[in-house]
């Protein structure tokens, strides 16, 4: 059976939303350009040989819509390559390359890309969730239950219990302060995380580490753009210790301790290992283990301290042969504490606030 290897990444800066570098961006177009980009890399590759793209996207609707995949495919020469658009939501692209993984493995195929883009600031435009009168009304008492505890001052209560159903629209903030309350986490240990998250990524940026997977981009403006917009520097924690709840007037859940909204787009090639091997290639990495939890509505999904867990039971390993673990979330209310371990062993995970551009509704 083929292993399916990684041969090729390419991603763009990261733009703040509407006021930032790529504001001006057509997500089509930048995503064309950074899949482009790495299949340039390999430049023994016939890219119409690819056997098919998978393009990852939140929310496909407006700009980001009619088939994304495919548009990218046609606007890269690519006319007889098939693609696929899917959502979801802040995983797309990580579903994207289990797919690609997977039809790999299955024999279906030995080249696919795996990508994904999301431009906030295009939603003006449209988006696929923001149409009215397009939800369910089986769920409006849920809503309305939700609404009451975006008030402040009551605890999330399973309404499976009452025979209710869960609110399966409730807002990824919401679902952070559940978990803030459920956990017990204040707004203090929040903005500690969020601080210590912020200023090891702003090092990072000056030791050039980011810089060497970034590829620039030109604006329709002409300006080139080379470097992500955040997060900001010189954060301290007297300056978001300032900030006010944004989701719920008691909450703990401020601006500077979840992610901003963001444009950029990223693409990896995957191929098997025979594919590869042909082509004298050197993989940048395999892609071996992958597990997706149950998520519930009330919290957005289970801590990525589970996630770690049921990959190394997969795996048949031990859970600290995972160490140093990367962990790229929304909300410091889902990061802190990632395992429910001591700080001490906490300390041993690499985790970030990170800038997730989908991060607007509940996976």
């Amino acid at each position: 059976m083929p292993e399916a290897v990684i041969v090729s990444v390419a991603r763009s800066p990261i733009g703040r939303a509407n006021k930032g570098s790529l504001k001006d961006f057509r997500p089509d177009d930048l995503t064309a350009f950074i899949v482009k980009t790495a299949l340039d890399k390999i430049p023994a590759l016939d890219r119409k040989t690819v056997d098919d793209l998978y393009l990852g996207c939140g929310l496909p609707g407006g700009e980001m819509g009619n088939n994304m995949g495919r548009i990218v495919n046609v606007l890269n020469d690519m006319d007889e390559v098939p693609g696929a658009t899917i959502t979801r939501y802040c995983a797309s692209s990580v579903q994207t390359t289990r797919m690609a993984f997977h039809a790999i493995k299955a024999g279906e195929g030995d080249i696919f890309i795996s990508a994904g883009v999301e431009t906030v600031s295009r939603f003006a435009k449209g988006t696929s969730d923001h149409i009215p009168g397009t939800r369910n009304e089986v769920f409006t008492d849920a809503e309305a239950r939700t609404a009451k505890l975006a008030e402040g001052g009551r605890d999330w209560h399973d309404p499976r219990e009452d025979g209710s159903l869960p609110d399966a629209y409730i807002a990824m903030g919401q679902t952070a302060e559940n978990v803030a309350r459920m956990r017990g986490l204040d707004c203090k240990e929040l903005d500690e995380f969020a601080v210590r998250s912020q200023n090891l990524a702003e090092k990072a940026i000056n030791d050039g580490f980011w810089a060497r997977e970034i590829t620039p981009v030109t604006t329709p403006d002409g300006t080139v753009v080379s470097a992500d917009d955040g997060p900001r520097a010189g954060v301290t924690y007297d300056a978001l210790a300032g900030l006010q709840p944004v989701f719920r007037p008691d909450g703990v859940v401020t601006a500077g301790n979840c992610c901003a909204l963001n444009d950029g787009a990223a693409a990896v090639v995957i191929m098997s290992d025979t594919k590869a091997a042909e082509l004298g290639l050197k993989p940048a990495g395999p892609h071996r283990v992958h597990r997706r939890l149950r998520p519930l509505p009330r919290d957005h999904g289970p801590r990525p301290g589970r996630g770690d867990q049921a990959c190394a039971r997969q795996r048949q390993h031990e859970h600290r042969r995972h160490r140093p673990v990367e962990i790229n979330e929304a909300f410091a209310a889902r990061s802190s504490r990632p395992t429910g371990t001591s700080a001490s062993t906490r300390t041993a995970s690499t985790s970030t606030v990170a800038p997730s551009p989908s991060a607007t509704r509940s996976a």
